[in-house]
Parts: C-alpha cells; sequence; structure tokens
C-alpha cells in the first residue's frame, strides 16, 4: 500500500486495533487490567497508544543486539509513522489522536527520551533522572489525559506525574535487569550519599545500605503517585476509574520491593493475576471517594475484571505496565 500524503489518514481496521489490544495485553498487563474500565471507543485509543510508545521502547532495547545507529534508524522510521502512518499500530494510534486531540509534541518529546538509552547509561541527579522519567513516560501521562476525559489543562502536571511515578517504579523493579545491561538508573549523587558504589552494583553487591536506598525511592515514588491523585476528579467517569486502577496496581509493585525486604536483585517484583482482583474493592471504594462527585451523566464505566493469563514480559523490558 503507498503511504498516504501528509494529513490524510488511512481509517484502522478491526485487525489494527487488534494488534495494539494484543500487545498492550502481553507487555502491559497492569494497563490493560485498567484499560478494561474504559468505554469501548476510549479503551481502543488508550491501547493504540500504549502500543505506540511500546513499539518504540521495544527499538532500543533492540539496540543491544543490532546495534545503536540501526536503533537511530529504526527510531526516525517510527517517528515518521506519526505523519504517514502505514504500519496497524500507527495508524490506530493517529486515528486515536485525531479522535480525541492528542497533541503530538508529547509523542516527539517520548520518542526524544527514549533515544537517551542509545547514549546515556547513568543520570547524575534526581533532576536529571526525573527529566528521563517525564519523557520516557510523564508524556505517555499526557497523551492518554485527554483519551480520558481530561478537559482541564490545569491537571496535565498531575498526569505528567503519574507517568513520572511508574516510570521510577519501573527502575526499581528492573535494577538487577539494568545492572546486567550496564546501566544504572538511580541517581549517582544519591547512589553515594547511601554508600553505594555504581561499579559493585553493576556486579549485583551495591552495599549494606542498599536497602534504605530503596526505601527512599519508593518514598519519592509514592509522592508522586499522591500527587496524581489529584488530577482524578478532572477526568471523565471511565478515565477516572481507569487511572485509579492504574496507579493502584503498579504502586502495588512498591508494596511487593518492601516485602522482598528491597532485595531488588534477588527477583523480580511484579503484582499477579490474583492481587489485582483482590485490589478491585480498594479501587472501588478509592472511585467512590475521590471521582464520584460532579461525576457526569451518560458514560459507561466497567470495574476491571481478570484479563485471564498473560505472558509475562520478556526480562530486561522496562515495560509501561
Amino acid at each position: 500500500m503507498a503511504a498516504p500524503s501528509e494529513g490524510i489518514r488511512p481509517a484502522p481496521t478491526p485487525s489494527d486495533w487488534a494488534s495494539c489490544r494484543d500487545i498492550a495485553r502481553e507487555h502491559g498487563r497492569s494497563f490493560f487490567f485498567a484499560s478494561r474500565c474504559l468505554p469501548p471507543v476510549r479503551q481502543r485509543a488508550a491501547l493504540a497508544t500504549y502500543a505506540y510508545c511500546r513499539i518504540a521502547d521495544d527499538i532500543v532495547d533492540r539496540a543491544e543486539v543490532e546495534g545503536p545507529h540501526a536503533a537511530a534508524e529504526a527510531l526516525a522510521h517510527w517517528e515518521a509513522q506519526l505523519t504517514r502512518p502505514t504500519h496497524p499500530v500507527a495508524i490506530a494510534f493517529a486515528h486515536a489522536r485525531a479522535h480525541f486531540a492528542v497533541p503530538v509534541e508529547p509523542v516527539r518529546d517520548l520518542l526524544a527520551g527514549i533515544r537517551m538509552d542509545l547514549t546515556t547509561t547513568r543520570y547524575a541527579t534526581w533532576d536529571d533522572l526525573r527529566a528521563y522519567c517525564y519523557h520516557v513516560a510523564g508524556t505517555v501521562g499526557l497523551m492518554v489525559a485527554p483519551i480520558f476525559g481530561c478537559r482541564d489543562p490545569h491537571a496535565l502536571g498531575h498526569a505528567a506525574n503519574l507517568g513520572i511515578a511508574m516510570q521510577l517504579t519501573n527502575i526499581l523493579r528492573d535494577v538487577r535487569e539494568d545492572a546486567e545491561l550496564g546501566r544504572i538508573y538511580l541517581p549517582l549523587d544519591e547512589l553515594a550519599a547511601f554508600g553505594c558504589d555504581p561499579e559493585a552494583l553493576l556486579a549485583g553487591q551495591p552495599g549494606p545500605r542498599f536497602p534504605e536506598l530503596i526505601a527512599f525511592q519508593i518514598d519519592r515514588a509514592r509522592t508522586l503517585y499522591a500527587d496524581a491523585r489529584r488530577g482524578v476528579p478532572a477526568l471523565a467517569p471511565s478515565g477516572r476509574l481507569a487511572t485509579l486502577a492504574a496507579s493502584r496496581l503498579y504502586a502495588g509493585i512498591l508494596t511487593e520491593i518492601e516485602n522482598m525486604d528491597y532485595d531488588v536483585f534477588r527477583a523480580r517484583a511484579h503484582v499477579s493475576s490474583a492481587r489485582k482482583v483482590r485490589a478491585v474493592p480498594a479501587i472501588t471504594a478509592s472511585f467512590v471517594r475521590v471521582a464520584l462527585p460532579g461525576m457526569r451523566r451518560g458514560e459507561p464505566i466497567a470495574m476491571p475484571h481478570p484479563p485471564g493469563e498473560v505472558r509475562p514480559p520478556r526480562p530486561g523490558y522496562r515495560t509501561y505496565g
């Protein structure tokens, strides 16, 4: 099929939407679970957004094998799909952006952030790491905010903070996998403050105060999650429920790390499907307490229900869900 001209978008087919759904189901289990709160049109758009971001992240992960130059070229090709979509996921994502007026700037910021992984393996300070987290995940919050019904620009900062909180959660979960790839995402000045040597961390021996450092980062992530919840009332009802579900489930990874005595080198923390199901009553209570006031009539919402068994993400992949 010839590439469409600038400004002309092919209509997504059912198989295009299905491709997005399959990617989210395989790689973004918490995100996929939370998306089931949304009515079909919003859900399809959210899954298309996830799938587009997931493919971009996969391109950089393949750089370990294919090399940074090939990855940079592949990212450039994927970015070109924003204006001339031919890939099934890009076609669906273009339709979602047009339908919900999703700005393209956060998408380009995300791709710029993902490119950082081709050249940067360490971050000196939290300010540096926060900027990275904004680019690769805070931007996702800005993309899904209009899909979730946000019409208040003042709430966008909270949406970005949810993405940053989730990315920091990823970093804490994946310390071991990143170390095996020669990467350290924990701020170097904070490693030093807790007596942790970077080279020892890469060797899996970060030092006796490493649990204190992880506990410090968990407190930081929870502060970001708390700020993000302040933006929930600005969303449509189904978007409120999906956001509360996603944030609560993802923050559950932090609790799992605590339950492991902060030993992120021993195992990869995750929230099981059974724990997600058991979390539904608490999610419902949060929705009633935080989100029901001022709820608009007419939009369907649904409580999340078990998505079924899915394959776990491949080790070393920094998933969005």
